[in-house]
């Protein structure tokens, strides 16, 4: 059973939602960010990455990023750039990227379900990483940044959502990289109480995306407990904000592989031991390969594209990891081919998201790598059985898009 719950937002005006609204924290270095905000007092980065209003000698991670964060917060509530809901509702965002979208529900969840394994979770996660957003909320007195949720569908939540969005919206602008942003206030305690109580009939939540941001805001929430040992549970720091979608409307793009050299083999004999556990097929006219169904890849090295097919043996089917095409590339090529035994700490890999394309590949693997790997995205069902079973996915198994938007939904814990 899932506790969701609404609350009272702090969010954008209508008119400068546009500005306002973010990608997330983490898909941007510091430089990065810093260009993103120079024209734009309104970007929510001041905020989530607030180490962009000062000198760049100042570490990331330093108190003083923390507070600055906190005081360009208060600043903008102050000056009306955000506004409080005055009643707890919950709210209904709609992302549209070339012409499909995603539909989620915007509510806080509990921590005692992150806690108790109802909220389940599919990655490790790194403390350098959780203690950053811990100071984070803590300093802001806030959950700035959603948590990525989803679950299997149930056909009652999804149309009242749907009944909803025939609405008038609040927010309804597309973004400078051209996906669309919608959103609708529920107000109506009734279909308030009706949405809560039907998610209360879901078993399980699922971190699609956010397992730093998740694990900090429980961390946050377990602290105030202990500084306040007489609470009753309906404070604001037992729950955090989400943006929760079933299952149907998720997309997940392929995470490619590119590897800087071929562990000292000549190209002829490294294709002769990629050729031990999979079938090789050049292709014709030299076509890049974008794979098509599970357990087939591309391969792309010295100007040449390949089709790569899994020979029968190389896994297990009924092993929900290791069927994982990323486990499959990782056992039977990177690591006893090219000597790849650890991909999160090896430095001779890198990886290379979907949405930037099989160019993208070329381009690396033309330059600064020496061989390009495609594969078949990863599926929200992957997901679900590895983390019901209590397991995590290999590193760099999932790119989500479109990416949750932060500065449209602010959760203050006090």
């Amino acid at each position: 059973m899932a506790t969701i719950r609404a609350f009272k937002a702090v969010r954008p005006t209508k008119e400068l939602s546009h500005m306002v609204a973010a990608l997330p924290y983490d898909v941007m270095n510091s430089e990065e960010a810093r260009e993103m905000v120079k024209d734009n007092p309104y970007s929510f980065l001041h905020v989530d990455r607030a180490e962009v209003n000062l000198p760049h000698s100042v570490n990331i991670y330093d108190e003083s990023v923390y507070k600055k964060a906190r005081e360009i917060l208060h600043n903008m509530i102050e000056k009306s750039v955000f506004i409080e809901d005055k009643k707890p509702c919950l709210y209904v965002y709609r992302q549209t990227m070339n012409g499909r979208s995603q539909t989620g529900l915007v509510a806080c969840v509990s921590i005692d379900d992150y806690i108790n394994n109802r909220v389940k979770k599919h990655e490790h996660t790194r403390p350098d990483k959780e203690q950053d957003r811990i100071n984070h909320v803590n300093y802001c007195d806030a959950n700035t940044g959603p948590i990525f949720l989803t679950y299997r569908e149930e056909h009652n939540i999804s149309e009242i959502i749907d009944e909803w969005t025939e609405r008038q919206p609040v927010y309804n602008f597309v973004a400078e990289d051209g996906i669309g942003h919608t959103a609708w206030v529920i107000d109506d305690k009734n279909v308030v109480d009706r949405l809560t109580a039907l998610f209360k009939k879901v078993q399980y939540l699922y971190i699609a995306d956010g397992h730093h941001r998740a694990a900090s805001a429980a961390r946050v929430g377990l602290l105030r407990r202990e500084e306040k040992p007489n609470y009753t549970g309906e404070e604001e720091f037992n729950f955090f904000l989400s943006v929760i979608f079933p299952d149907s409307h998720l997309r997940i793009m392929d995470y490619n592989r590119v590897v800087k050299d071929l562990n000292g083999l000549k190209l002829e004999k490294f294709l002769e031991k990629v050729e031990e556990n999979f079938y090789i097929f050049p292709r014709s006219n030299n076509e890049p390969y974008r794979p098509e169904a599970k357990h087939t890849f591309g391969l792309y090295v010295e100007g040449k594209w390949y089709k790569l097919e899994s020979k029968e043996g190389t896994f297990d089917e009924e092993n929900p990891i290791e069927r994982l095409d990323v486990s499959i590339l990782q056992k039977n090529l990177l690591y006893p081919v090219l000597g790849i035994e650890d991909e999160r700490t090896d430095k001779r890999i890198g990886f290379v998201g979907g949405i930037r394309g099989l160019k993208e590949l070329e381009k690396r693997a033309n330059n600064d790598m020496k061989v390009a790997f495609s594969l078949y995205p990863t599926t929200v069902e992957d997901i679900m059985d590895i983390a019901d079973i209590g397991e995590v996915m290999p590193p760099k198994s999932t790119w989500f898009e479109p990416k949750l938007r932060s500065g449209l939904f602010i959760h203050k814990l006090t």
